[in-house]
Parts: C-alpha cells; structure tokens; sequence
C-alpha cells in the first residue's frame, strides 16, 4: 500500500473516493461484527469502520488483534457519518473510512502512560519515553510551530538580504563567563577543544571577511546550572551586521518580532518597542527584564516617610533605607489572607517585611501606619504613590538594590495573584544602555556585563582606567513577558579599545595572546564597525506556546540535572576510549584489589538474593559505590567524638485506632494498565532462572 492522505486532513472533498491512511491506534471499540479503529497520524484522527461483512475473514481477523499504539495501514472508503454520530471534537469528525483491506506493519506493547494522558505524566518519565511523548497531539504541536517560527526568521532574515552561514562546533575555549563543555583530542595529546557558548567571536571574523549580514540558527552549549529556560545545549538565533548603529540593530528586530508574532499567532504588535534604559527598567520596576503586560511601576516615598513618626521606617532612613512602593490599582478587594501572602514573599525575596495602606472605595483609610502621619503627608503619599478610591499600597524600606528588588518580584507576585499576566499577551520592550562593567565579589575583580567584545558609549571611553563602573555599553537586550530573549550589542572594531577592554578586566598580555590573539591579529587587517544580536529560539517558543518550561518545545531535551534519561546520558566510557585519549580518572577511592574483590562478592551475594541480573558494567559501578560508602564510614568512625554529648530525641508514644472506611474497590483493568504485559486479567511475571544446582 501507498499512502494517500494523512488522518487528519481527510475532508468531505474525499467522500466515496478510495484512500490509504496509516498510522497509530489510538483507540479500539469492538462492538462485535463491526470494529471501530481511532488511527492517529501527525496531521490528527479519522474513525475507521471495519466491517466484517465488507472485508475479507482473513483482514477482519487480523483487525480483532489490534491494540493501541500498532502501528497499521487502511485501504477504504471515505463515508459521511450520520447526524447522530457526529464528533466536533476533531476536523474528521463527520467523516469515516469505511475499511476494504488491513495491514499491520508494527505490534506495540502496553505504553508506560497513556498516550493522551502524557502531558499529566511525571516528566522524568515523559523524557525518558520521550518518543512516546511526541505522540500526543499537544507535544507534536509544539514541535510543529518551532518548524514553522524557524522557518519565517529565515525568510524574513533572507528577505533582507542575509546570508546563512555556520560557524564550528570544535572551537577554541575562551573561558570568560559560563564553563565551556571540553572535547579531548586523540591526535593533539592533552589539548582539547570547547563546544561553543554562542558563535561571538567567529561572527565578528565573518563581518571582517566582508560578509556584511549574516545569521545562523545556532547551536551553543554551556556547561552551567539548570533552570526552566536553561539547558546545556540549546538553539539561538544569532545575526551580524557592518556598517550599523544600535537603532539599525533594534529597529530590525522589531520587525523581526512582528513578522514572527504575525506568522506564528496572528497577531499584529505595534512599533516601535517600549525603551527603556537599564537605570530606568532597574527604578521602575525592580529588574532589567521587566514584565510590561501590566503597569504598576515602583515609586521612591523616601522624603515623605522621612517627615512621618513611624519610627521603624525613619530609623531605617536614617541608616540609608530607601522606602519604595507599588500601588495595586483596585487592591482594595485583596483580602487579609492574601496581603498576609504578600507580605510572606516579602521576607522570601529577602525583605525584612513589607507594610501597606488601602484606600476604601469610599476614601476611608485602612492602616495601622495612619496615626504615624499627618493628614497632609498623607495626602502627598497618595498623590506621589498615583493611588485612587479602591487601591492598595504596599512598600517597604531597604536599602535601595535591595527595595528595588524585592518590590520587583512583588509586583510579579501581584501580577499572578490579580491575573495580569495572560499567556496570549504579547509585550516587547528593548532596555539600553546596561553598565559595561560589573563588580564580581567572588574573584574580586571586574566582569564584562554583556562580553568582552561590546562597545562602550563614546562619551565614557576615557574611563577605563578613572571610573570604569561608571561606564555605559552600547548593549541592548529584547525582553518579552519578563522573559529576556536575547542580547545585542555595537561591538569593539578598534583594536586599542579592544586591548583596553581585555586590560580591565584583569588580563595579562599572555592570557590575550593566549585565548585572542587570532582575534587581535584579525583586527589588523581592517575591520568595519559592527553589531549584532542573539535570541534564545527555545525561550521564544517557550513563550508562544505557553509553556512553562523550554523542555516542552525542544525535541528531545534534558532533564533538570542535565541528563537524557532516554539515552542514560552522561554515562560512562570505555576504558579504551580514554587510553586512546591519555585521559585518567581520579576516584574517590583507590581501592586495593582485596577491597574491589570484596565489594564486587557483596554486590553478586545481593544481587543473587534479589533475584537481580546485573550487567558486568552495573557490578562494577555498584562496587565502586559500595566502596566509597565503607570508605566513608570508616572516616566517620575515625573521628574523635570525646567530648561531644550524644543528641538524643524521645518522642512519648501514643495509640491511634483508624476508623475503617468503606470504598469501591478499583477495577482490574485500572490497575493493570500500565503493567509491562498482561494475558486476560494477569500480569505476566517473568520465571526466575535459578542457579544450577539449587533448589526451586
């Protein structure tokens, strides 16, 4: 057979023509004589009817041993199904395919989840049976629209007179910010390569080669901490141009942006993007990636609160507090146990506490903080906190970084709390001039904000050596619903500003040779004013989606400690391998071969015992962890505790009788649906092979 149509694009243009569907069962209903087959494909699901009085003994037999997930083919008939059976539910709802001849390509066991219920399965699980998980219709989704958001970038960036180009995957480590993932090679003994953190470097090269406008969908790995929006290898968009200024670079990713937005939900979003400079998103609200699907900006009450008798608040000021607010328009409806929620995540976001006034609908004041002030500082508090009849203020006093960014993530935490925040709401803004440099307290020394390789405003290029804190980047960043998707910057073409750069921030001349010098020596030879930006394709599509996690919109991602749970990776190599390599291992423990011969007995005595077969690989890893816990109580059981009272804790024990409770007992078909295989109403369990020589 040869396919015709896939399952869910059979429309009534197909009515009682001939076609071949193939696909998965979803779904089977006997009803005895007739069978009734949901085949899905990844277009959706047609009903199949298969008659035994239309089809051969020979194909209905064949139709009587289907079960979910075989894979099939069905020649047939395509009939409209009559009013009364009618599912709106799906696009084929109206239509059948009558069947005239079966073929099972594939049989399936029981799935470990239901296919339709994957999305409310433990996601360790979902990945591991990941390619089960891309069955449901809600994952396929997501997949599809990251083809078609892929696919309008690159023609919406070849539209614009783009050239794609790719850029090495081996590459030189340039540790300067995230850990790199190092490559061994086996020709160069002891040298290794690094897997890119983004293609930076290799995209200036291009623009010196004369390329003028280039971009990449990019892969990059960075061997850091995980979170929903970070994996170690992940997919950017990144773009260069010559010859541009910042406005040239943002006003293209607006256009990118709509061109996208457009594409993708059908939505038209306005332009320009909202500005904001760093200073600003960081006195407004709190963070450099602000939320704007909702306004509620920070307001500074300092001055007034300074004048107040509220000693709390003026003895904090008095030791160089700030008191911030937020007015929550229409707060006045939150109820006690919710400000008592607030004020809970104030301590959490690292505040010392949070106090509030509401404004009745009628203007009465509802505060303990009332008395502390006269009625004319209360109402400029009002007037400054742009408060009205209904609304709630909330602030707190902390010193300034610390107000700002504990009211930042309150106003998020009100955002939820009020809905304010709604998936399908799309708000851009583009925040500029970041810092150039930032303070690390860790290594004691400064840090590039962005990178190494981003221009600092004209005006403060004279401050390197003076005020280099007070320097101000030639940076932007595109931020979307709270989310920063990207940055980009004006880079360094002049190769003295360059070295400045590299000297500030702690570089010997030997370390830029050493990690540069194919960079600085480029420099040399003519290289136009450049810049460029770089986006998180997972993240975008992690927010049109609605997801919660990049892992819904990326094939097969890693879980939460940077494993594939499907592939069982990282995992362990050849020892060959890492000969091959001169690669060697430092373990916990040295075991002496007496220690590993005991340790391997005591893992086959357990194993034996439960019934366990282990692989030699298992045994040898087992052992070793066997060995490192006996290596650790021996070092408990070496300290020397004279001295040290034992902590004791006696609970008084009570009884406790349980009322018996009568339930419905659950069906057997529940219970044995995710069993590994069934006959009838049994779990099928495997016999244990016995020794040679024991006794059954």
């Amino acid at each position: 057979m040869k396919r015709t149509h896939y399952c869910g694009l059979l429309t009534k243009d197909e009515l009682e023509k001939e076609v071949v569907i193939m696909g998965w069962v979803q779904r089977r209903r006997d009803l005895g004589g007739v069978i009734f087959i949901d085949l899905r494909d990844r277009e959706g699901i047609c009903q199949v009817v298969i008659d035994a009085s239309k089809l051969s003994a020979h194909d209905f037999i064949l139709a009587e041993k289907f079960r979910n997930e075989y894979v099939i083919a069905v020649k047939g008939i395509v009939e409209k199904r009559s009013p009364d059976t009618i599912n709106l539910s799906i696009p084929t709802g109206d239509i059948d395919v009558r069947a005239s001849s079966l073929v099972i390509y594939s049989e399936s066991k029981n799935t470990p989840f239901g296919i339709e219920e994957s999305m409310n399965v433990r996601e360790d699980l979902r990945l591991k049976y990941r390619y089960l998980d891309m069955r449901n219709p809600k994952v396929l989704e997501n997949l599809k629209m990251r083809q078609k958001v892929t696919q309008a970038i690159r023609t919406s960036l070849l539209n614009k007179g783009f050239l794609e180009m790719e850029t090495p995957i081996l590459t030189k480590s340039t540790p300067e910010g995230a850990r790199d993932f190092l490559v061994p090679s086996r020709i160069k003994k002891e040298k290794f390569y690094a897997l890119p953190q983004s293609p930076q470097i290799y995209k200036q090269l291009l623009m010196v080669g004369g390329i003028d406008k280039y971009f990449q969908v990019a892969k990059c790995f960075r061997d850091e901490d995980l979170r929903a929006d970070r994996q170690p290898e992940f997919t950017q968009v990144d773009m260069e141009l010559s010859f541009v200024d910042d406005e040239d670079v943002i006003s293209l990713l607006e256009q990118l942006f709509k061109d996208l937005l457009k594409e993708s939900h059908q939505i038209i979003i306005d332009q320009p993007f909202k500005r904001l400079t760093y200073k600003e998103a960081m006195t407004l609200y709190g963070t450099d990636k602000p939320d704007l699907r909702f306004e509620m900006p920070i307001v500074d009450l300092t001055k007034i609160v300074a004048q107040s008798e509220f000693g709390i608040f003026t003895k904090a000021i008095a030791n160089g507090a700030v008191v911030k607010a937020l007015t929550i328009k229409g707060g006045d409806e939150i109820t006690r146990s919710q400000i008592d929620y607030l004020t809970k995540r104030a301590f959490e976001h690292g505040g010392s506490g949070m106090a509030w006034i509401a404004i009745g609908t009628d203007g009465q004041l509802k505060s303990v903080l009332t008395k502390y002030f006269t009625d004319e500082q209360m109402e400029e508090l009002i007037k400054t906190a742009d408060a009205q009849n209904g609304d709630l203020i909330v602030f707190c006093a902390e010193p300034a970084q610390k107000a700002q960014s504990v009211l930042g993530n309150l106003r998020l935490d009100v955002g939820d709390m009020l809905d304010l925040r709604p998936k399908d709401k799309f708000a851009f803004v583009v925040v500029t001039e970041f810092p150039l440099f930032e303070y690390d307290t860790t290594s004691k020394r400064l840090v590039a904000m962005h990178h190494p390789f981003t221009m600092p405003v004209e005006e403060d290029i004279d401050k390197f050596t003076d005020a280099p804190l007070e320097m101000r980047a030639k940076a932007y960043d595109i931020v979307l619903n709270g989310v920063e998707l990207g940055s980009g910057s004006i880079r360094i073409h002049n190769p003295k500003i360059q070295q400045k750069m590299f000297e500030a921030l702690g570089m010997t001349q030997v370390i830029i040779d050493a990690r540069f010098g194919f960079l600085m020596d480029a420099f040399e030879y003519g290289v136009p004013p450049h810049g460029g930006f770089a986006f998180g394709l997972d993240r975008l599509l992690m927010l049109l989606s609605g997801s919660a996690s990049i892992r819904e919109v990326i094939p097969f991602p890693k879980m939460r400690d940077g494993s594939c749970a499907m592939t069982d990776s990282p995992s362990e190599v050849d020892p060959e391998q890492l000969e091959e390599l001169s690669i060697g291992l430092m373990t916990q423990t040295q075991e002496s071969p007496k220690v590993e011969k005991e340790s391997l007995e005591r893992i086959d005595y357990v194993a034996n015992l439960a019934r366990i077969e282990l692989t030699e690989k298992e045994r040898k890893s087992f052992s070793r962890d066997l060995a490192d816990i006996i290596a650790f109580a021996d070092q408990l059981n070496g300290l020397d505790l004279s001295g040290y009272e034992p902590l004791t804790h006696v609970v008084t024990g009570t009884h406790s009788r349980r009322k018996d409770k009568w339930v419905k007992s659950t069906d057997v078909e529940s219970l044995l649906k995710n069993a590994p295989s069934k006959i009838e109403n049994y779990i099928h369990v495997p016999r244990t092979v016995e020794k040679e020589g024991e006794k059954s």
